[in-house]
């Protein structure tokens, strides 16, 4: 409508031949402004702003739970209330104090009642376990792999899908059989035209880590990540939230391609994810552009497996009953006093070291190291 209109048209003569009111056509036309057309937000979204006027900013929220700790440990009364709250905030000459009653709902908000009604907390930011990408300084691409899929006739396919977090930069490589070797080439030719994030962050499928009979095992894959300084990050198994990006994605691939159309060939299937891909950027080109920057990929750059491997590689665990937590094959003591909890397991390949930080979603700034392991990954040639 918009491009009818831009194109000379009058509005009653668009309205006519798309079945709608003039209201309707000056609305979009109204939307779209003078922006270009693969630029404009055609998204509905409800009126108004995302966030009331007139909400309490997060840092006085914080600062209301922090004095209610206060005094609930340290308190002479005993009282932590709304209004000893608010007498606390007063004598500490706090600018912009809330009053009682807004205390009241913070509390409330935030879980910090002592009633037994469920607690609905803040989600944390994206990418909260990683402090960098939770600040929006860097970028993390996300890969996963939908397997199962069958065209009619028994030709198999497989998906290797990529999005990054910030961004939303989506890509699908439809395939027959996903290889090591295949995700490599399709990263390598991602990373290519787009550049490179700092962190890539995989499951802990063997196409991506390598495989799982051997300890210390460095795989095809984290070795490209290695040889080009981006941070290989592997998710916990069977947790949820930290694939959500890239899962979200594979469920608006299959549901706008796979289950939409019907395909006779993997061609078919590869044009049609194509077209779906290329207006899935298009859709997101506002997004993509606030992201953080990617650094190039020099073009003289080529893949050696052979060399001696370098940097960090990242590992999300959740630990057992007894502090302990399981990668590269090995069960490593953690902390006793840290049972069923997650931590970030940071593997430094130069000074041979494993640093345990701990990790909280209720509390994302709280990541102490809880321990610090000598461990050597040996230095073996790569077998192709």
């Amino acid at each position: 409508m918009v491009s009818a209109v831009r194109r000379g048209q009058s509005l009653s003569k668009v309205a006519a031949g798309f079945g709608v009111s003039r209201s309707t056509v000056r609305h979009w036309v109204n939307r779209a402004h003078s922006q270009r057309l693969d630029r404009v937000d055609f998204s509905d979204r409800p009126p108004g702003r995302r966030e009331p006027v007139n909400r309490t900013a997060r840092e006085t929220e914080d600062l209301v739970l922090s004095a209610r700790r206060e005094l609930k440990e340290c308190s002479a009364l005993g009282e932590f209330g709304a209004e000893a709250i608010h007498r606390e905030l007063w004598r500490r000459r706090v600018a912009s104090i809330p009053s009682v009653r807004t205390i009241g709902r913070i509390l409330d908000r935030r879980g910090a009642l002592d009633g037994r009604r469920r607690t609905r907390r803040p989600a944390p930011p994206a990418g909260w376990y990683l402090p960098r990408l939770a600040e929006h300084c860097v970028e993390l691409d996300s890969f996963d792999i939908v397997e199962g899929l069958v065209i009619q006739g028994g030709l198999s396919v497989e998906v290797l899908t990529g999005v990054s977090l910030h961004g939303g930069l989506a890509e699908a490589w439809p395939r027959a059989k996903i290889t090591a070797k295949t995700v490599v080439s399709a990263i390598v030719a991602y990373w290519r035209r787009f550049g490179l994030p700092a962190y890539a962050q995989f499951d802990n499928d063997t196409v991506f880590q390598g495989p799982h009979q051997h300890r210390d095992v460095i795989g095809r894959v984290t070795r490209l990540c290695l040889s080009l300084d981006v941070v290989p990050v592997f998710a916990p198994p069977r947790e949820t939230g930290f694939q959500a990006a890239i899962e979200n994605f594979n469920g608006a691939w299959q549901a706008k391609v796979w289950n939409r159309f019907h395909f006779s060939t993997r061609g078919e299937l590869t044009s049609r994810s194509r077209r779906f891909i290329t207006a899935h950027r298009r859709r997101r080109a506002a997004r993509v552009d606030g992201a953080p920057a990617r650094r190039p990929l020099l073009d003289d750059w080529s893949l050696d497996l052979q060399k001696i491997i370098d940097g960090r590689i990242i590992y999300l665990r959740r630990t057992s009953d007894t502090g302990t937590a399981s990668l590269l094959g090995h069960t490593f003591p953690v902390d006793r006093n840290w049972p069923h909890r997650l931590v970030r397991a940071e593997v430094d390949l130069k000074s041979h070291r494993i640093c345990f930080y701990a990790l909280r979603r209720r509390d994302t700034s709280y990541q102490p190291m809880l321990k610090e392991i000598d461990h050597e990954i040996p230095r073996r040639k790569f077998h192709e």
